[in-house]
């Protein structure tokens, strides 16, 4: 509020001076906070599911990892066309609150179904949901976060989020282990403890997040598919390289699946999600902060190196300890890119048109990731986990190579 003024007195500029606090974390506003927290709580009810469902169904259900793959693929694929519609939808309306707070309660009401279930159709059903309610929820909140950070706060804005998100992310698998051990396996049961943290992550949304005030008053623009043209050459460059990379970066339930390949215990497999997640957690808020200091290319250029190292050392790797490793290296991946590039649409994207680019970007992601799915689950199916990952990292050099390419549009793009 203090710069609205254009002739600050004496007085105002000592007060402003003392207002504003040192620490970036606390000068991140209050709504980007509350929709971490919101992000945690998902998070940690879909994770609890999520780290076991690849291993329900290829154990229990007795389904191939084909079909693990294109059930993974599609679920994406549904989060990510829709997010398109709501993003726009959020620009015409002028309230990304409305559509994010469907998005969770869709996701919230779903959970159930997960333990009632008792046969595929009815969870590739659940999944679908699930991840439709993510859709409707992603692109708006993506928004929202962009709208409510401040210019030279918004790296480190959405990888506060995405870290918060990520923290939600170790602790349902973490929580999955325990309740495993716990219950003798009992896959049901902890499906049926996922649902509370969803339902205090509903209640967050609606209850603790607030519109910003120009959203409230904004009048409704025009829904036009040409708009979509005058979001500029370095959206679509950032939309290009990674959708590229999506396609290198196929569902983590392979992760588990590789883990269980080559010998851990069911009741341990999701550690797998907690190792890469608390790695990710650790590492998206200090990326958010580098890109603001160093700029975007740069530490992008990292990220996409560590999915390299992930692929080759999950491809070659036949033993619990080196798969482990190869986890790691995938978490310092999603920490260093995934914060990044939402903060790269937000610099790149006209604020009035923010909600129909994150749309538009995670569209081309999840069709990027059905498509990954698939071809990694029939790679696993006909050749095994080496073909997979090498498939992986290969993908992940030619997005490495593109980025090299034009990473100049990147720190030259409007904030």
């Amino acid at each position: 509020m203090l710069e609205e003024s254009s002739t600050p007195n004496k007085a105002n500029e000592v007060a402003a001076k003392t207002i504003v606090p040192s620490s970036k974390l606390a000068q991140i506003p209050r709504g980007v906070w509350a929709l971490g927290l919101v992000s945690m709580f998902m998070d940690l009810s879909s994770e609890m599911i999520h780290a076991l469902l690849p291993v329900y169904l290829v154990t229990v259900l007795g389904t191939s990892t084909l079909t693990v793959g294109l059930i993974e693929g599609i679920a994406e694929a549904t989060a990510s066309i829709t997010k398109i519609f709501s993003g726009t939808l959020s620009d015409w309306l002028g309230k990304r609150k409305l559509l994010a707070a469907i998005g969770y309660g869709l996701a919230a009401f779903t959970k159930p179904v997960f333990p009632l279930a008792t046969t595929v159709g009815w969870l590739v059903a659940a999944r679908f949901v699930d991840r439709l309610g993510k859709g409707i929820r992603g692109a708006p909140r993506d928004a929202l976060v962009a709208d409510i950070a401040p210019a030279h706060l918004r790296g480190a804005s959405f990888g506060l989020r995405q870290s918060l998100d990520t923290v939600g992310a170790f602790l349902g698998p973490l929580a999955a282990i325990g309740l495993m051990a716990l219950t003798s396996g009992d896959f049901r049961l902890v499906f049926w403890v996922a649902v509370i943290p969803a339902f205090i992550a509903f209640g967050l949304m609606v209850f603790g997040v607030e519109e910003p005030a120009r959203h409230e008053a904004a009048a409704k623009p025009r829904l036009r598919l040409a708009d979509a043209w005058r979001l500029g050459a370095a959206f679509w460059v950032v939309v290009a390289v990674a959708t590229v990379l999506t396609l290198a970066r196929f569902s983590e339930a392979f992760l588990v699946l590789r883990a269980q390949n080559v010998g851990m215990p069911i009741a341990l497999v999701p550690a797998v999600m907690v190792v890469m997640n608390v790695v990710y957690a650790a590492a998206a808020y200090p990326a958010g902060v580098l890109s603001d200091r160093l700029g975007r290319s740069g530490v992008l250029v990292v990220g996409i190196s560590f999915l390299v190292a992930a692929d080759l050392i999950l491809a070659l790797g036949p033993t619990i300890p080196m798969v482990m490793l190869g986890v790691v290296f995938w978490g310092l991946h999603m920490g260093f890119t995934q914060g990044l590039l939402a903060t790269l649409v937000a610099d790149t994207a006209p604020p009035e048109l923010r909600g129909t680019a994150f749309g538009i970007f995670n569209l081309a992601g999840g069709i990027a990731m059905l498509v990954a799915s698939v071809i990694a689950g029939a790679l696993w199916d006909a050749y095994g986990p080496l073909a997979t990952f090498l498939a992986g990292a290969g993908f992940t050099v030619l997005a490495l190579a593109g980025l090299i390419m034009v990473e100049s549009r990147f720190d030259k793009a409007p904030r």
